[in-house]
């Protein structure tokens, strides 16, 4: 999510997330040619995901599971990126303990092509290269390696769009309207000053955005050039995008407009349900975080608009297949399966997860969302998917991204002034460098 996910896509990143902090007991070791070795024939799959992707949530699992009787798909999820990351770090470099399925995230996939190729299939050895006109190119050719192999099909991809608290708009006299809305923050600048007449007259306890975190993230979601440049030359010290973003997100924690809200830690879920800020930066894969963080009482009280400063992307994930999973062929034939344009519309239409295949990007074009007040999902996340740039990554992408965003972080938190948190991110990036 799975923002993010974590968002996630983080993914980010969606759903009702239930966690688990236990890692999988050592149902990888060893190396298969993946036919089932289960007695009877019955296998079970393992996926390994952070966050949530939805599946589960959105009924996929139980589906695949009538279709292929013999079949039971366990997962288990790490909330926070960063620590599934490490984990699986450990894990890859141990060869044990690895699921059959191993969720990557987006600003990862360039670390697993270019530095650990050879600890994960190559997944056209099953047939997965006839599949690369269901993808966008972009998605694609990022889990492609030089020499053509195959290490993950795409699940998501993260437009971006603003969501926002209708209830808390209008008490703070606000217009909830979201074609208006996006004519007013059509700049972040706009954004921000929205946000300040919000602070003047906002409910008790209620800030106008989460986390100034979240801000910086979707700034530069919104560029093609971050991190790394087209050579891999590492340029966020000099790009004037990422000092931009930066900026507007120290502007935004100085002003008091921020909840100072950790992402994905219990007090930020917690505030969904708790009215605590009135709009998130939200791609496409948040819708179903959303929902699940604040439940049936958040039905309609929701809505989203078009992003501030254009269309950006936020996160958007890869299935892969650890060289070291016990049931390879197995585990492919699901990651086809989930990734395939009919489960990735009905990912959409449930979850709030835009598609990264391009049959299911027509499928859910008229799609709207009751949760969300009837929002038009399909059209404001799929004109978002259309109008976003191609973004360059590098093998430390997200190493970088969240660097800058714990900077931040002491920001909004704990006062420190921009220029010493700017030197802090600047340190911290240098250690993950080696």
């Amino acid at each position: 999510m799975p923002i993010a996910r974590a968002a996630r896509r983080a993914a980010v990143r969606l759903g009702a997330v239930a966690l688990t902090g236990a890692l999988l007991a050592a149902c990888g070791s060893g190396a298969s040619d993946g036919s089932s070795d289960a007695a009877g024939g019955k296998v079970t799959i393992t996926v390994d995901l952070f966050g949530s992707f939805g599946y589960k949530e959105a009924g996929l699992y139980a589906e695949y599971e009538r279709l292929h009787p013999g079949i039971t798909i366990k997962q288990t999820d790490t909330e926070d990126e960063q620590d599934y990351w490490k984990s699986l770090q450990t894990r890859l470099a141990g060869g044990g303990g690895l699921a059959d399925v191993q969720g990557i995230e987006v600003g990862r996939i360039a670390s697993v092509t270019q530095q650990q190729a050879d600890k994960f299939e190559d997944l056209g050895k099953y047939g997965a290269k006839d599949l690369k006109d269901q993808f966008a190119e972009a998605k694609w050719s990022a889990a492609t390696t030089k020499d053509g192999r195959v290490l993950g099909l795409g699940t998501d991809v993260g437009p971006e769009a603003m969501c926002y608290r209708t209830d808390l708009f209008e008490q703070a006299g606000l217009p909830t309207d979201r074609e208006e809305l996006a004519r007013k923050w059509a700049t972040w600048d706009g954004y921000l000053e929205l946000g300040k007449q919000y602070k003047a007259k906002a409910p008790a306890k209620s800030a106008w955005l989460d986390s100034v975190g979240s801000l910086y993230t979707i700034m530069i979601g919104q560029e093609e050039e971050r991190y790394y440049d087209a050579s891999g030359k590492l340029v966020y010290e000099e790009n004037p995008a990422v000092k931009a973003a930066w900026d507007a997100a120290t502007t935004a924690a100085r002003a008091g407009l921020s909840a100072k809200l950790d992402q994905w830690s219990p007090q930020w879920n917690q505030a969904f349900a708790a009215g605590s800020f009135a709009t998130i930066p939200c791609p496409a894969w948040m819708l179903g975080y959303i929902k699940g963080q604040a439940g049936e009482a958040g039905k309609g009280k929701w809505d989203i608009a078009k992003l501030p400063g254009g269309a950006g992307n936020w996160g958007g994930s890869y299935l892969a297949v650890p060289r070291a999973a016990k049931h390879k062929k197995e585990a492919y034939e699901l990651i086809k399966w989930l990734t395939a344009p009919e489960q990735q519309a009905k990912l959409f239409e449930k979850q709030g997860n835009f598609p990264s295949s391009t049959g299911a990007i027509a499928k859910v074009a008229d799609a709207k969302d009751p949760y969300f007040s009837d929002a038009p999902i399909g059209r404001i996340f799929g004109d978002a998917a259309k109008e976003a740039p191609v973004q360059i990554l590098g093998v430390h992408d997200k190493n970088v991204a969240d660097q800058i965003t714990n900077a931040l972080s002491e920001v909004e938190r704990k006062g420190t002034a921009p220029d010493k948190a700017w030197a802090n991110a600047k340190k911290g990036v240098d250690n993950v460098m080696g």
